[in-house]
């Protein structure tokens, strides 16, 4: 067997400057969706939610046969009060998966950002 797992944190980027500094905080609940292409050619969607660090995770553990070849991880929606738009103009994030079984794929953080951005920043 092997198994695949697929990692990323979202984000809320509070001063809207598509960087992470030490005001931006991590948003729970948003939603990813990972879709990913098997070996074999199958096609299998998942969706996540984020922790109270902003991290997701989606596993699975399948027959090498059938494992992912490549993946797209987008974000969904942040149903954060203030940080709902999103901040990066391409959305999702495709990629090749070619780590080993128990290893995981890290996709670089998505962020969100205020509608209207704080006068500190």
């Amino acid at each position: 067997a092997w198994t695949g797992e697929i990692r990323g944190r979202v984000v809320c980027d509070v001063c809207g400057d598509a960087a992470i500094g030490p005001e931006d905080h991590a948003l729970e609940g948003a939603e990813v969706a990972v879709l990913c292409i098997t070996k074999s050619g199958e096609v299998i969607n998942y969706q996540a939610f984020t922790n109270s660090k902003g991290v997701y995770t989606v596993a699975e553990t399948m027959p090498e046969s059938d494992r992912w070849d490549s993946c797209l991880a987008r974000p969904m929606s942040s149903f954060h009060l203030h940080c709902t738009r999103r901040g990066d103009a391409h959305s999702g994030v495709k990629f090749t998966y070619n780590k080993s079984s128990g290893n995981p794929h890290t996709v670089k953080p998505f962020l969100y950002k205020p509608a209207t951005v704080p006068l500190y920043c």
